[in-house]
C-alpha cells in the first residue's frame, strides 16, 4: 500500500481510536495524504464544498426540522393517542402504542434520532408509571426509533442513493417489508414482557375513544400520505418533498393545533440545524476523502482481495454484515456510509449484489447500529429521558437487538423480501 493509503486507513483508524470527531479525524488525513502525495492543498476546500452542493443533500436538513415541528406542534403525541386507542387493551398494549407511534412517526421524520426523542419523551415516563421496567421502557423505545431509517421516508437512504448514484425513491421503497416485519417482531416482545412480568392491562378503548383519537390525530396521520404520495405520484422530488413536510409541520402547528408559537420557532430551527451540521459536516469532508480513495484504488483493491480470497457470494455478505456490526458499535453510521461506501459498492459489483436490495442491506446494518451498544445515537437519547445508565438500557435491549439481526438475515438473502414492492420494470 502507497503512503497515501495507509494515511487514509491507518491514520484515520488511529484518529478514531483516538476519539477524534470523525469530520476532523477526515479532514485530518485528507491534508496528510495531500501532503504525502504532494497535491495541491486547495484541493481538500474544492472537495468539501463540491462535497456539501448536492441538491439531495437539501432532505437532510429539512427532515429533521419537519421532525423537531411535528414534536413542538403536539403531533407526535396525537400519534401516541390514536395508537393507544387500537391496542392498549393487549397484554404489553401500552409499549405496543410506542411501537405503533414510532411507525407512523419515521414516516415523517425519517430520523432514528428524532423518532426516539419525539416518542419515548411521552412513551418512557408513562411505560414506568404502568408498572414496565424502566430499562425495558427505555429499550423498546430507542428500538422502535430504529424504524426511522426504514419506513419511507429516510435520511439514511437519501444518503446512500447520493453515495451510491441509485435512485432514492426505489430505496425507500425497499426498506418498507424490513420495517414493517422489524416493528411486528417489536410487538411480539412487547407482548412476551408484559406477560413474563404480569404488567396489568389497561382498558379497551371505546369505539367513540378511539374516533374521537384519530379526529384528533388526523392531521398527523395525513402527513405521510401527503409526503409518500407526493414522490411515488410524480408530483415531487425526495428533497421537495421534505421540504412540502416542514410546510406541513409548520402550518398545522400554528394554524390548526396551534400548540407551535412563533416564539418557539428559532429554538427549533438551531435544533435541527445542529444536528444536521454534524452530518453534513461528515459528508462534505468525506468527499475528498473518497476521491482519494478511489485514486488509490483502495476499494477495488479491497474488493479484488475479497473475492479472491471468499468464492461464494453469501459468505461475502455474511462477512460484511459483522463488519458493519462492529464498526456500527464504535463508529458513526453515516460516516461508515460515506468513508466505506466506494468500497462496500465495489464488492457489491465485484458479487453481482442488485444495487437497490444492497441499499436495503446497508440501511439496515445502519438502523441497527443506531441501537447497538456501545455507542448507538439512540441509546444516547434514551439514557437522556429515562435517566438510566448505559449498562441498564443496553442489557434489556438485547432481544430486541436479536430481532433486528434476524430481520438482516432476511434482508440479506432474500431478496424479494427487500424488492417486493419495487416497480415491475427494473
Amino acid at each position: 500500500m502507497s503512503e497515501v493509503g495507509w494515511f487514509l486507513t491507518a491514520g484515520f483508524g488511529l484518529l478514531v481510536v483516538l476519539g477524534v470527531p470523525f469530520a476532523i479525524a477526515i479532514a485530518l488525513v485528507i491534508t496528510g495524504a495531500l501532503i504525502a502525495a504532494d497535491i495541491e492543498p486547495a484541493f481538500l476546500a474544492q472537495s468539501v464544498i463540491s462535497g456539501s452542493q448536492q441538491f439531495s443533500l437539501l432532505a437532510i436538513p429539512l427532515f429533521m426540522l419537519a421532525g423537531e415541528l411535528m414534536t413542538a406542534g403536539g403531533l407526535s403525541q396525537r400519534l401516541v393517542d390514536f395508537a393507544s386507542t387500537l391496542v392498549r387493551h393487549l397484554r404489553g398494549g401500552l409499549a405496543m402504542v410506542t411501537v405503533l407511534a414510532a411507525l407512523i412517526f419515521s414516516a415523517i421524520s425519517g430520523s432514528a434520532p428524532a423518532t426516539t426523542a419525539a416518542i419515548g419523551a411521552i412513551m418512557i415516563p408513562a411505560m414506568a408509571k404502568a408498572g414496565y421496567d424502566k430499562g425495558f421502557a427505555a429499550s423498546i423505545a430507542v428500538s422502535a426509533g430504529v424504524l426511522g431509517p426504514l419506513i419511507p421516508p429516510s435520511i439514511a437512504f437519501v444518503i446512500w442513493g447520493i453515495v451510491a448514484e441509485q435512485s432514492i425513491g426505489r430505496l425507500f421503497l425497499s426498506g418498507i417489508v424490513p420495517g414493517i416485519v422489524l416493528a411486528l417482531g417489536l410487538l411480539v416482545i412487547c407482548w412476551v414482557h408484559a406477560k413474563r412480568n404480569d404488567v396489568p392491562m389497561l382498558p379497551r378503548a371505546t369505539l367513540r375513544e378511539a374516533g374521537a383519537a384519530f379526529a384528533r390525530g388526523r392531521w398527523a396521520l395525513a402527513s405521510p400520505l401527503v409526503v409518500l404520495g407526493g414522490i411515488y405520484g410524480g408530483i415531487f422530488t425526495p428533497t421537495e418533498a421534505a421540504a412540502i413536510s416542514c410546510v406541513y409541520a409548520l402550518l398545522v402547528g400554528l394554524l390548526i393545533e396551534r400548540q407551535l408559537t412563533l416564539r418557539a420557532l428559532p429554538g427549533i430551527f438551531v435544533n435541527a440545524m445542529r444536528t444536521s451540521a454534524i452530518v453534513t459536516a461528515i459528508i462534505a469532508v468525506s468527499a475528498g476523502f473518497g476521491i482519494l480513495v478511489a485514486q488509490e484504488q483502495i476499494a477495488t483493491g479491497f474488493a479484488a482481495w475479497l473475492a479472491a480470497t471468499v468464492s461464494e457470494k453469501w459468505l461475502a455478505l455474511a462477512a460484511l454484515n459483522i463488519a458493519f456490526f462492529l464498526l456500527a458499535a464504535v463508529m458513526d453510521e453515516i460516516a461508515i456510509m460515506v468513508i466505506l461506501g466506494p468500497m462496500l459498492i465495489a464488492i457489491a459489483n465485484r458479487f453481482g449484489v442488485d444495487p437497490i436490495h444492497f441499499g436495503a442491506i446497508i440501511v439496515t446494518n445502519v438502523a441497527i447500529g443506531m441501537a447497538a451498544p456501545p455507542i448507538g445515537y439512540c441509546l444516547f437519547i434514551g439514557m437522556a429521558i429515562s435517566g438510566l445508565s448505559l449498562t441498564r438500557i443496553s442489557r434489556a435491549i438485547w432481544p430486541q437487538i436479536a430481532w433486528m439481526l434476524a430481520v438482516l438475515f432476511l434482508t440479506t438473502y432474500i431478496p424479494g423480501f427487500a424488492l417486493m414492492f419495487q416497480p415491475a420494470t427494473r
